[in-house]
């Protein structure tokens, strides 16, 4: 590969061996069709099981590097660490399973090559295509957490929870200090403090294909992503993010 790497994909991943033996497939062929240089970075938050052996398995140390955290400190740890270490002109952060296709990635980018800074995937836009969909349990417990987020921290935004992300990393590089979000609702923080410091966000309707296997426990993850909805209102108020 060439020393100038265009695209980073950042895949945060906790005992994943069984996804990434369906998912790395798909993205390395997707990959290799494609013109400009790329990376893949995977941050094992402290797997127990075979998930960077794995990874290792599908990219050579020119095309993926692996790092590994001690413990496992929440998806968003995971993902900053990842940003820290990728190397990319252009970040692309998606969940192991792929539940957006790689295929959707253009739909992304192509707002990044038109000025934008931030692009996310969305399931709940008009042109989005919802082709599996989570339990309704589920579908409407994401429904209210986004009602919530308008209503508390962070309003423009439908659907802040979709794992499929572009950015720019030379915009985001100087917001990862302030982030204090370890957990699943980093989505948030970053919009939150992208918003405040006035980058351009564009969200994008996109193909979601529900994964049954989802490692978001319903009723301990929700609490936690409530409170931390509050933190992030609260420090925004104490100008913590300034």
């Amino acid at each position: 590969m060439k020393n100038t790497v265009l695209l980073s994909i950042i895949i945060p991943a906790y005992n994943e061996e069984h996804r990434l033996e369906r998912t790395l497939p798909v993205l390395r062929s997707w990959l290799e069709k494609q013109e400009y240089v790329w990376e893949v970075v995977l941050v094992d938050a402290g797997s127990s099981d075979r998930t960077r052996e794995i990874f290792h398995g599908f990219f050579s140390s020119e095309e993926g590097r692996s790092f590994r955290n001690k413990d496992n400190r929440g998806k968003g740890y995971a993902v900053r660490r990842g940003v820290q270490e990728a190397r990319g002109e252009v970040l692309l952060f998606s969940d192991a399973d792929f539940s957006t296709p790689i295929e959707e990635f253009p739909k992304l980018f192509q707002y990044l090559q038109n000025g934008y800074d931030f692009a996310i995937g969305s399931r709940s836009l008009p042109d989005s295509n919802v082709e599996v969909h989570q339990a309704w349990y589920r579908e409407n417990m994401g429904k209210i957490f986004n009602l919530l987020v308008r209503a508390i921290a962070l309003r423009g935004f439908i659907d802040t929870q979709c794992g499929f992300k572009c950015m720019r990393r030379e915009r985001i590089l100087p917001l990862l200090p302030m982030m204090a979000v370890d957990g699943f609702c980093f989505d948030v923080e970053l919009l939150f403090l992208a918003q405040k410091a006035e980058l351009k966000i564009k969200e994008v309707p996109v193909t979601w294909i529900n994964d049954p296997e989802s490692k978001v426990h319903l009723m301990k993850d929700s609490s936690e992503m409530f409170l931390d909805l509050l933190r992030i209102r609260f420090r925004g108020w104490f100008g913590q993010y300034d």
